[in-house]
């Protein structure tokens, strides 16, 4: 760095250099890169353009490009040079500072180094870091998260995403998921890690548009966003993410991460020989090979098809993975993570999680409801038996399947319906003569009616519309079924305002468990159902019996976000501080929310159709954070016997709960069992069928299971992800002590208030602290305090023990507001020439450790990779002994590390000072050296370190290629056997087929390519280290007999 002097014609502005630390707007950034400008300017002088890495915790990843001659305020923070010596610090104020900058460097070459669980508000399972140590280890981060349903995916994922962000691997982040579970992701990202997202829709995009303009791309519009897997897939949205990436991939990639979750919704799904790509799978097959790292997060990973299974597999990471190739089992281990709670314990072997108790909730039908029952049968089967010789008979069974289904729900969900399909199926004298086209449009309907949704009456808008498409192409109706049909219509309308048998076996359930006499006890219950009529329905009866006001909450799709976080922390606070006992919720407001604080029962208002579902709804409280021991679960069932007269609503109890029993027992394989089962519980739930036929399951489990293991016998794996984080936290100071210590030194040169210490039950002395009411620009640091039900304010702690559990306090993290504002204003009066920080200390140590005065200082360096990308950052310290004749550098760093270890605060006397001082002047050339000298030791030892990551990644991927293009001559070779087996196949199966083999093919002429392309990409990364060392802070170690007395 060259420092010009002013003059009175020119001023002259010192040039960043790579690596440094400087101030532009206000706010702390890392210089990446400088490029100098080459043309001639009005003053004679070349301007320079700089591009800038955000530092702040706040805004990781986020980038900025200056001209730096131009930028107004635009200041270097770090000097190259060391510290004078103008006074002395306390040296506990001055660790506090060190930490900050120690803090700061999170790059980090150490690949056993893990900071994000250190930067996210929760409290983490050993087992959750499986994921983050696995990513830091690939040099493209490609990982299958397969995870039970409840064990914390999206945690996982946090962490990996937090230190990709820290590590500088990654800056731009796009989280793919369900529409009902964006607002879960945007609040999971700010609240448990401190990072924004923005949800692109339709509206985002109109207000990007009002603000920047009509020509404003929300895909660039911010480095972090969040996508529903529908929005994306067409229209607008689609054609503005094309706008935006190259027509063929390249390095480096367009984008950086992509995440995607209930990533099985994006595979080529089929219920028939062979799996076709969906919509979904054509788009995101189009998009991922735009992103670097790629995330895919789903607990049903297989369904069944291998072709399936090996298409999402090639999108995670189609250098390993090719369509239809079945994966080699050591590559697979390497990318695809996958526990089950059963297989986890705790350090005496007891299970981690609970186990679950299927009941039967047995109602007593009256006879007019199995009446009914019979009627929409007769109508049912009638309307097949006339519809069956024509092409309607798919629309004809699509609404006879939906009306038995809300008649299980409730009467006004059958009520809604039936209308409906009354108003179409009357309306037309005549059938509906239908074409391709036609058809088309129903089974467009019909998918629609089965998407996901986050608002319930968008859901109930699809199903009325299916619907009425479905009703509109059937054949008119006969006397006989318009006679059912009144039949039905008449019974409808009357029974949809009163209560009934399955009303009354609820009500008769809530009285038994939840009331101890007159008096609620503590227990909660959730009651599940698919549809808003049900809700609304039993919601009224609910109340009318006593069990409403406070004691009932309601929650579903539509509802304003805050109100619905509002009812989710009732429901999750403690009993005796919330009086909510029942939740009536539905599917598509419950998907993604935690509600297992303080629940253990659900009830399912009506049997799922689609297992899936069902294990969704029991997800709910089946998951991290559950504290009973047993999960109790209700289906309704007939209490009748055999002996009801062939009357009996639905299957037999015993029949069902044995097989939703069997089924309990495949839900490790439920991706690959639910296409099989899926279409055989309508038969269960209806009576028709007595078992569910499991033959063609359990082959297909037994395939999944070849291709998708669970690990087993974790413990020793677990324990070493434990003694890692141990490691981390110690080696760089993430204690909660040090923590402290920086917030309350950072408060004090802020000149706020200090944190209080204070006490909660069950916590240990000194961990517990009250946070003041600060104003201004700290008043966001207070955010979070107020309980989300009780709405007091909650005290603090910086310990993730003394946290885990408890929602009576709040975790303070370093990506915290209140950590983040402290570690920013430490940092920046590291390099400020006041009177408040020396940067320079006095440490003593027994005369048997020391026997002269050592200087050591302590500096940032810096290791800057070919691309301008941070390879590593770190806190070096050098030194050596101040003596009379000369300075003489110590060149063992563990040396010097012992002796600080062992070394405590100290002062000396004036004269002392000054003696040390002339020395440490006299020398300082010298001593500067050796700062330089232990720099570039380091870099050596660095090197090789870089030289072996570099080369073991070209080693990785060259192998992997190789043997992709082993397996993919290996399939070719087989091509007979599948078109033996075409004949079978449907017409777009087999168009399928002859995809995938013109893909494969494709695939193989590309490896060589791709081995270039990818070799030449790892060499420029490590190419061309620069390294940039800034002194910090000096340390004088003193002989204690020449200290002042304590």
């Amino acid at each position: 760095m060259v420092n010009l002097a002013n003059n009175e014609n020119q001023i002259f502005t010192a040039i960043p250099e790579p690596g440094q630390l400087v101030e532009v707007r206000k706010r702390q950034w890392i210089v990446a890169d400088v490029k100098t400008s080459q043309l001639p300017n009005l003053h004679k002088k070349n301007q320079n353009y700089v591009k800038l890495s955000s530092i702040d915790e706040d805004g990781l990843g986020e980038e900025l490009e200056v001209i730096w001659e131009i930028e107004p305020g635009a200041h270097i923070i770090e000097k190259s040079g060391l510290p004078e010596i103008t006074g002395l610090d306390d040296a506990r104020k001055l660790d506090a500072f060190l930490d900050a900058v120690r803090w700061g460097a999170a790059t980090n070459a150490d690949r056993t180094f893990l900071q994000a669980p250190f930067r996210s508000g929760v409290s983490i399972e050993d087992f959750q870091l499986d994921p983050l140590v696995r990513a830091i280890n690939m040099a493209r981060v490609n990982l299958l998260i397969a995870d039970d349903v409840g064990l914390g995916k999206t945690i996982e994922a946090g962490l990996v995403i937090q230190e990709m962000l820290l590590r500088h691997r990654a800056r731009t982040v796009l989280i793919i998921c369900p529409a009902s579970l964006q607002l879960k992701w945007q609040d999971e990202m700010q609240e448990k890690f401190g990072l924004e997202f923005k949800i692109i829709n339709t509206d985002y995009v109109k207000q990007l548009r009002r603000e920047r303009g009509i020509h404003a791309n929300p895909w660039t519009s911010f480095p972090r966003l969040i996508v529903s897997q529908d929005w994306i897939k067409g229209g607008e949205g689609l054609r503005l993410l094309r706008e935006t990436m190259p027509t063929k991939a390249v390095f480096p990639r367009k984008f950086d991460m992509m995440v995607a979750d209930e990533a099985h919704n994006i595979a080529p799904s089929g219920s028939g020989n062979y799996a076709v790509a969906s919509q979904r799978t054509k788009v995101i097959r189009e998009i991922a090979p735009h992103f670097q790292h790629k995330l895919f997060l789903t607990a049903t990973p297989h369904n069944g098809y291998t072709e399936s299974f090996t298409s999402l597999l090639e999108i995670l990471d189609d250098q390993r993975f090719s369509r239809n190739i079945l994966p080699d089992a050591k590559q697979l281990q390497k990318v695809m993570i996958r526990r089950l709670k059963t297989d986890l314990v705790d350090e005496q072997g007891n299970a981690l999680y609970p186990k679950r108790k299927l009941r039967a909730l047995e109602i007593n039908f009256s006879q007019a409801e199995r009446n009914i029952h019979k009627t929409l049968n007769l109508y049912t089967e009638s309307r097949e038996q006339s519809n069956s010789d024509t092409k309607n008979s798919m629309a004809v069974k699509f609404v006879n399947g939906l009306l038995k289904k809300r008649l299980f729900s409730s009467p006004a969900a059958f009520a809604s319906t039936l209308e409906k399909h009354i108003n179409t199926v009357t309306g037309q004298s005549k059938s509906k003569h239908t074409s391709a086209i036609d058809d088309r449009i129903l089974r467009k309907a019909m998918l629609k009616a089965e998407e996901d949704y986050a608002n319930d009456q968008d859901f109930e808008a699809a199903q009325d519309e299916a619907i009425g498409e479905a009703s509109s192409r059937s054949l008119p109706l006969t006397s006989e079924q318009k006679a059912l049909l009144s039949e039905l219509r008449t019974w409808a309308q009357v029974a949809q305002h009163q209560t009934d048998s399955k009303s009354d076996a609820i009500c008769n359930w809530i009285r038994t468990n939840l009331k101890d006499g007159t008096k609620w006890n503590n227990r909660r219950v959730i009651l599940f159902t698919e549809y808003r009529t049900t809700q609304q329905w039993l919601e009224k009866i609910l109340v009318e019996k006593g069990y409403g006001g406070k004691r009932l909450a309601i929650i579903h799709g539509g509802m304003d976000h805050e109100e619905r976080e509002d009812i989710k922390a009732a429901f999750q606070t403690h009993p005796d501080q919330s009086e909510v006992r029942i939740l009536l919720a539905t599917d598509a407001a419950s998907e993604g929310i935690d509600l297992q604080n303080h629940c253990n029962c659900l009830i399912h208002l009506e049997i799922p159709y689609n297992p899936n579902v069902m294990e969704q709804r029991n997800g709910r409280i089946d998951r991290h954070g559950q504290r009973e021991k047993e999960i109790l679960i209700w289906h309704p069932v007939d209490a009748g016997t055999e002996l009801s007269g062939g009357d009996t609503i639905g299957g037999h109890k015993n029949d069902i709960i044995r097989a939703l029993t069997k089924l309990e027992s495949m839900r490790e394989d439920m991706g690959s069992v639910n296409p099989v089962i899926a279409p055989q519980m309508a038969g269960l739930i209806e009576g028709r069928a007595s078992e569910l036929d499991t033959e063609q399951a359990e082959t297909k489990m037994v395939k999944a299971r070849k291709a998708v293991r669970a690990e087993r016998d974790l413990q020793e794996k677990i324990k070493r992800l434990h003694q890692q984080l141990v490691a981390t936290k110690e080696d760089f100071h993430l204690t909660p002590e040090h923590i402290i210590a920086a917030v309350q030194t950072a408060l004090e040169v802020a000149q706020k208030p200090l944190l209080k210490p204070t006490t909660l039950p069950g916590t240990t002395p000194g961990s517990i602290f009250i946070m003041p009411e600060f104003t201004g620009s700290w008043a966001p640091c207070n955010k979070g305090l107020r309980h989300p039900h009780t709405k007091q304010i909650r005290p603090i702690t910086f310990d993730h023990d003394v946290a885990k559990g408890r929602d009576d306090v709040v975790l303070i993290h370093l990506n915290h507001r209140l950590v983040q504002m402290c570690l920013r204003l430490l940092r920046s009066r590291v390099w400020e020439k006041d009177d408040k920080l020396h940067r320079v200390t006095v440490r003593k140590l027994q005369r048997t450790e020391l026997d002269s005065v050592v200087a050591v200082v302590a500096s940032r360096l810096v290791i800057v990779g070919g691309t301008h990308n941070r390879l590593h950052e770190e806190i070096t310290y050098a030194g050596g002994y101040l003596k009379d004749n000369g300075y003489s550098r110590e060149r063992s760093v563990n040396q010097i590390n012992d002796w600080l270890q062992k070394s405590s605060p100290a002062s000396v006397l004036p004269q002392t000072l000054d003696a040390i001082k002339t020395r440490f002047a006299n020398n300082s050339e010298a001593i500067y050296k050796s700062v330089e000298a232990r720099s570039k030791d380091r870099l050596g030892n660095l090197e090789s370190t870089l030289t072996r990551l570099k080369n073991k990644e070209i080693e990785d991927i060259v192998t992997v290629l190789d043997e992709l293009d082993g397996a993919i001559d290996a399939e070719l070779a087989k091509e007979g056997v599948i078109h033996e087996q075409m004949s079978l196949f449907g017409n777009d199966e087999r168009a399928e087929v002859r995809k995938d083999k013109a893909a494969i093919e494709a695939r193989q002429k590309r490896i060589e390519l791709d081995k270039k392309a990818e070799t030449e990409a790892i060499e420029k990364r490590y190419a061309n280290y620069i390294d940039r060392t800034f002194p910090v802070a000096v340390i004088f170690l003193v002989p204690e007999h020449l200290c002042e007395a304590d």
